[in-house]
């Protein structure tokens, strides 16, 4: 694939396609639109000095025919899009940020692929601080925030590479190949971007594209969907579980890796399987890097966890408050109700996904109540009220807050952890989840 005097549309602006755009336009003719028209004033000019046309506001009819060489497609654009669909029409090849990137990065660095349905921003984070203090020259980028376009001029030869892959990032990859990947687990998610579940688990494989055997799989053995599906890759595959001996495995409350004790599990300052289900996947990928333990115990036993992630926020009322915005699925929900045991208020809703919410049904011990917002409000309605379980319904997060701590009581958990995208009332979880602790100070300190 070359990307060399090329006529290139780029589909989708925000983070990745203005990034796509800076490095395209020096050695190409790079046309980028979008149909919101409320973009960045500066990247906007900057784009523009660089020579890129940008069109905002509509995607027209006339902008996009056979002329073009390659279709830039932004994470976020829907797989049927217009211009997509006439992209295959006209054979035109259809890729991504992170294959635009991949064809300028030197060739002679090491790259770690992280993926799964939950936990990778976990997972991969703790990689980068575990290579970051055994001293190692490393990057992180993908869909924890900053787009591999934007490391282009920072990686140098020799440098290691992390990037966190969502399904929609791996789904128009072409060339690009890592050195190691990980599969975190596997459960149906983004069924609203996929809608059948098969496709999606074929596009998480797309993490062990171009792999043979001296490639590394990372993955969980105790997910069976992951084992299942690992038949069909080529790579060199090791495998963390917390049921049984494997090459990193969790035992008597301590984490081994080949057998020998790496650290104990009162010792990391995360809990909870889930999380040393990531903390055995992160030693399994910088033990390939021969990083020893002292390294590796002094990163878990600081390392508190991610922003939005069961993020404990304050205590009102004696009732303590927890941000867990990024769960925008069910699986992810149901693992944040399994870390307490204490009554909780669960905050549940946002983008209408046509998630099953019946799935929550088991992991519903310990709620007392379900406060259901936002635009699948309704069906959390319907749900509670065919469980017969206690719910009030509001229709914003904050009114969802307000009512948690007048029904709660001192001992509670308020739970914000919706099982449901951001996008009907916030730009992202991120902004969902600052918004819900912004809220907490407010009622606090009113």
């Amino acid at each position: 694939m070359e990307l060399t005097n090329k006529k290139i549309l780029i589909l989708g602006m925000a983070k990745s396609g203005y990034a796509a755009a800076k490095v395209l336009a020096r050695t190409n003719q790079v046309i980028v639109n979008d149909s919101n028209k409320n973009q960045p004033p500066k990247q906007i000019e900057k784009l523009k000095t660089l020579g890129v046309k940008v069109v905002l506001g509509a995607h027209p009819d006339k902008l996009f025919d056979q002329t073009y060489d390659y279709l830039i497609k932004n994470p976020g654009i829907p797989l049927n899009h217009k211009y997509i669909q006439k992209a295959y029409q006209f054979k035109i090849p259809v890729i991504n940020e992170i294959e635009v990137a991949y064809h300028f990065l030197p060739k002679d660095i090491f790259i770690i692929g992280i993926t799964g349905t939950n936990g990778k921003t976990t997972t991969a984070t703790l990689i980068y601080k575990i290579l970051k203090k055994a001293n190692l020259p490393v990057h992180l980028t993908g869909n924890i925030g900053t787009p591999l376009c934007d490391f282009i001029r920072k990686i140098k030869k020799g440098d290691i590479v992390i990037i966190e892959l969502s399904i929609q990032q791996l789904l128009n990859i072409s060339s690009f190949k890592t050195n190691l990947s990980v599969l975190t687990n596997l459960s149906e998610a983004h069924l609203d971007f996929i809608s059948d579940y098969h496709d999606y688990i074929k596009g998480k494989l797309g993490v062990f594209n171009k792999h043979a055997y001296q490639e590394v799989a990372i993955l969980n053995g105790d997910d069976i969907n992951v084992v299942n599906n690992a038949i069909k890759i080529q790579s060199m595959k090791k495998y963390f579980s917390s049921q049984r001996k494997a090459d990193c495995y969790l035992a008597d409350g301590i984490i081994y890796y080949r057998q020998n004790p790496v650290i104990t599990v009162s010792d990391i300052k995360i809990s909870g399987i889930h999380n040393y289900e990531n903390v055995m996947a992160a030693i399994l990928v910088v033990k390939e890097l021969k990083i020893k333990n002292a390294a590796i115990r002094q990163v878990l036993k600081e390392f508190k966890g991610i922003e939005h992630r069961v993020e404990y926020v304050d205590v009102i009322k004696g009732i303590e408050i927890y941000n867990d915005s990024k769960a925008t699925n069910i699986k992810s929900t149901q693992t944040a109700l399994k870390l307490f045991n204490k009554p909780i208020i669960l905050l549940l809703g946002g983008l209408d996904r046509g998630q099953n919410f019946y799935d929550l049904t088991p992991y519903l011990n310990n709620v007392k109540l379900l406060i259901g917002y936002g635009a699948c409000k309704g069906r959390i309605k319907e749900y509670a009220g065919k469980i017969k379980w206690p719910s009030k319904i509001v229709s914003t997060l904050k009114d969802a807050l307000k009512i948690g701590i007048q029904q709660g009581k001192e001992g509670d958990i308020i739970l914000l952890s919706p099982a449901s995208a951001s996008l009907d009332q916030f730009k992202n979880m991120a902004e969902r989840g600052q918004k819900f602790k912004e809220y907490v100070k407010e009622i606090k300190e009113e």
